[in-house]
C-alpha cells in the first residue's frame, strides 16, 4: 500500500506540473493575442485619425482656395473702379483746362466787339479822307488803322475778307443781294460791314451782299 501510494502521489505530482506548464503556456498565448489586438485596434484608430487630418487638410484648402478666387474677383472689380476714376478725372481735367484756356481767349471777347466799332470809324475816315483829297489826315489814319489792325492780330483778332468767296452762314450775315456782273452767282459780292474773328470764334458776322443772276 505505501508503494502503490508512492506511486500515485508522483504520477499526481507529474500530472500537476503538466498541467502547470500547460496553464503558462495558455496564458502567455492569451497575453500575446491581447497584444497583438491592442496593436492592431491601435494601428485602425492611427488610420482613421490619419483620415481625419486628410479630410481636415482638404477642407482647409478648398476654403483657402474659395476665399482666393473671391479676393481676385474682388481686386480685379477695385482695379476696374480705379481705372474708371482716374479716366473720369482725366477727363475733368483736361474740360477744366480747356474751360481756363477759353476764358483765357476769350475774356476780352467784349472788349474786341467795341473795339472792332472803332476800327469802323477809323476805317470810314480814311476812305472820306482819300476822296476829299485831305492827303495828310488819310495818311495819319491810315497809320492808326494799321497800327490798331496789328494789335489785334496780336492779340488773335483777325478781320474776315470773304470778297469773292462762298457765303457761309456761320461767318456772314446776307444783308442785299446784287447783279452778279461777271461775278459767281452765290458768291460774296459786296461788304457792308467787316466780319472779324477771336481765335477763330466768329465774334462779329460780316454784313454781305450775294451776287444773283439777273434775267432781262
Amino acid at each position: 500500500m505505501n508503494m502503490a501510494g508512492c506511486r500515485m502521489r508522483a504520477v499526481a505530482e507529474q500530472l500537476g506540473a503538466l498541467w502547470a506548464r500547460s496553464s503558462k503556456r495558455g496564458g502567455c498565448s492569451v497575453c500575446a493575442y491581447s497584444t497583438a489586438a491592442q496593436q492592431r485596434s491601435a494601428g485602425d484608430q492611427t488610420t482613421v485619425d490619419d483620415s481625419t487630418m486628410d479630410n481636415q487638410q482638404s477642407y482647409a484648402v478648398r476654403a483657402l482656395e474659395k476665399k482666393a478666387l473671391k479676393l481676385e474677383e474682388e481686386v480685379r472689380d477695385l482695379s476696374e473702379r480705379y481705372k474708371r476714376a482716374l479716366a473720369d478725372s482725366e477727363n475733368v481735367r483736361k474740360r477744366t483746362q480747356k474751360f481756363v484756356e477759353d476764358a483765357k481767349l476769350f475774356g476780352i471777347q467784349s472788349f474786341c466787339r467795341d473795339l472792332v466799332e472803332v476800327a469802323d470809324i477809323i476805317e470810314q475816315a480814311v476812305e472820306k479822307a482819300t476822296k476829299e483829297g485831305i492827303r495828310d489826315m488819310s495818311v495819319v489814319l491810315s497809320q492808326l488803322d494799321g497800327k490798331l489792325q496789328g494789335v489785334f492780330i496780336k492779340h488773335g483778332l483777325q478781320k474776315m475778307t470773304p470778297l469773292g468767296g462762298e457765303y457761309d452762314p456761320y461767318d456772314h450775315e446776307i444783308v442785299c443781294h446784287v447783279p452778279a456782273e461777271g461775278k459767281k452767282p452765290g458768291s460774296i459780292a459786296t461788304i457792308s460791314l467787316d466780319g472779324y474773328k477771336l481765335h477763330g470764334r466768329t465774334i462779329r458776322h460780316a454784313h454781305v451782299g450775294i451776287a444773283v443772276e439777273t434775267h432781262e
